[in-house]
């Protein structure tokens, strides 16, 4: 009956929503094993201590107290007995991505890893039903085909009632079209189901941006690739290992992007547009104003944030750098190497007698006078050098021109002193921006991409010839 040998349906309750936080509470199974003759059907349930409080709203939603879990088995006494009962099977559950994550967690507390092939029940409906009527939610299945069931809100109960979903479908659809539609959705990420079933086919297998929106005007997460239907599939693979892909997938409700020919140019759009519009989960690429370069004065290489630094200053600098204190924690360790004075480079304070690494035989003594400040800052710029920023390579700006694989579209990508100016994608647009180019801006992700790609080689700068 089934398309493939074993499937495993499965329902969990638990403490909360936030599989990295919260706890089982109860695990319920229903195991369908079909070799083709015969189909063999095993139950299995339990509750669990979750070794926490459950909170009042869930005792009353689950009907699971405290006093029931007190004297049940903890999910470290049952993990085995879990994996043997899900070995090999499809994983079956509505809205998977909810139970498989808590599963997952469950198992990587104890160090062990668990994985399976997902099916979500709410996604199979979705398909099928395209056009039913008030939703794909549990209730509404139970609702819509009079699937007889009982403890709603029991793991075994729900467990059951998925079960008694996949069975009706067999019975009343051919058969064929009912495999078909669980190979198809095997092969497919689990979309959150506030998301039309084609967010993902909409997207094209092409280079550029993605933002992902919830309720508000501002973007939620922004990301890049160089295949945006297959990237922000990943996103909602069935393998939901972090608390911020739990909570984006809560909170999505549309998926917008912006096409462009190559990487660099999905790059340099994703460095601004995170910058300009603050979405709540990049918090790293978010933090400009954290960042910044380093300026030798006195021999002492000092942190300048990046919002000082003018475009013109770039160059000669070191850097750039996430933070001050990632140029700090990059110092310490070029003083640690080179045995060098942290005393003498302001990474320790005091001003007689040996630096700490002086007393444990690791620096040369510039702090007591047996190494000349000369001669160590020499060293020191020495150990700097591969940090530091190279003059702009060509006279006044220059662009990279990039091509899309298939030739169809080419960006002109326009720079000058390590910035980026802009990106022109026809001849109109490249015209004026050689006509009026905008302010060359300090962006530390900026000119870190451009240098990655210059000193690898792989940066063909080539000079913007103006009338």
């Amino acid at each position: 009956m089934l398309p493939l040998p074993a499937f495993a349906f499965v329902d969990l309750e638990t403490t909360g929503t936030r599989a990295s936080a919260d706890r089982i509470t109860e695990i319920g199974v229903v195991r369908v094993d079909d070799d083709g003759r015969d189909i063999r059907i095993t139950e299995w349930e339990s509750l669990v201590d979750p070794e926490v409080p459950i909170p009042p709203t869930i005792q009353a939603l689950t009907g699971i107290t405290d006093a029931m879990v007190r004297s049940a088995p903890s999910f470290s006494t049952i993990a085995r007995d879990v994996l043997e009962l899900l070995a090999g099977c499809v994983f079956v559950a509505h809205n998977a991505r909810f139970d498989y994550g808590f599963l997952k967690h469950a198992f990587a507390r104890l160090s062990r890893s668990f994985s399976a092939r997902v099916l979500c029940t709410v996604r199979l409906s979705r398909r099928l039903f395209p056009q039913a009527e008030g939703g794909h939610g549990l209730d509404a299945l139970i609702a819509r085909h009079a699937l007889r069931i009982s403890n709603r809100h029991r793991a075994l109960g729900d467990a059951r009632a998925i079960w008694a979903f996949v069975e009706l479908l067999y019975r009343e659809h051919p058969a064929d079209s009912i495999d078909a539609a669980i190979k198809r959705i095997l092969r497919m990420p689990s979309l959150p189901p506030q998301l039309p079933p084609d967010a993902i086919d909409a997207l094209p297998d092409s280079p550029g941006v993605y933002l992902f929106y919830g309720d508000n005007a501002l973007p939620l997460y922004i990301g890049k690739s160089v295949n945006l239907r297959e990237r922000v599939a990943a996103h909602f693979s069935q393998d939901w290992r972090s608390e911020t892909d739990l909570r984006m997938s809560r909170e999505i409700r549309r998926i917008e992007h912006e096409q462009t020919a190559g990487e660099l140019g999905a790059l340099l759009r994703e460095a601004v547009l995170v910058k300009a519009r603050l979405p709540a989960h990049n918090r790293a690429l978010r933090r400009k104003e954290e960042a910044g370069v380093a300026h030798m004065g006195d021999g002492v290489p000092r942190f300048v944030s990046a919002k000082c630094i003018e475009s013109r200053d770039v160059a000669g600098a070191y850097g750039p750098f996430a933070s001050r204190a990632s140029f700090r924690s990059a110092l310490r360790a070029i003083v640690r190497e080179h045995r060098l004075c942290a005393r003498r480079v302001g990474l320790e304070r005091g001003a007689n007698g040996p630096c700490f690494a002086r007393q444990l035989g690791r620096c040369n003594g510039a702090c007591i006078g047996d190494e000349s400040a000369h001669q160590h800052d020499a060293r020191l710029a020495d150990a700097l050098a591969p940090l530091a920023i190279p003059s702009w390579p060509v006279q006044g700006v220059a662009y990279v021109r990039e091509a899309a694989s298939d030739g169809e579209r080419i960006d002109v990508h326009v720079f000058r002193d390590w910035c980026w100016l802009g990106t022109a994608c026809d001849e109109a647009e490249l015209a004026a921006l050689c006509e009026c180019p905008p302010n060359a801006t300090f962006d530390p992700d900026v000119t870190r991409l451009l240098l990655r790609r210059y000193r690898a080689r792989t940066l063909d700068l080539l000079p913007l010839a103006r009338e």
